[in-house]
């Protein structure tokens, strides 16, 4: 949950937080998602078959291909707001 004081998402984190709860079904709100929350494990709570049913709508979504075997996956996914500086940084035009 974002709290006082919390970052605000941008527009696009803001879009990729609502990608990710309709894609996992999550009981809580992009809006709920705290941009600099932990995605995997503690904070969100999201486990690895979780992190590929997201790859794979990224990829759909943005022309953005995250590997499973990517030794920079763990800063990768470690924030609502890592992962969207990463797509925003390596998305099809």
């Amino acid at each position: 949950m974002i709290m006082p004081g919390s970052a605000v998402p941008t527009s696009t984190e803001a879009e990729l937080a609502q990608l990710i709860v309709e894609t996992l079904n999550l009981d809580q709100t992009a809006g709920e998602i705290d941009p600099e929350m932990p995605l995997y494990g503690e904070g969100l709570g999201l486990d690895s078959i979780d992190m590929l049913e997201i790859s794979l709508v990224i990829s759909q979504r943005f022309g953005v291909k995250l590997r499973a075997d990517d030794e920079d996956n763990a800063k990768i996914f470690r924030s609502l707001r890592s992962l969207n500086a990463y797509i925003q940084a390596h998305r099809e035009p």
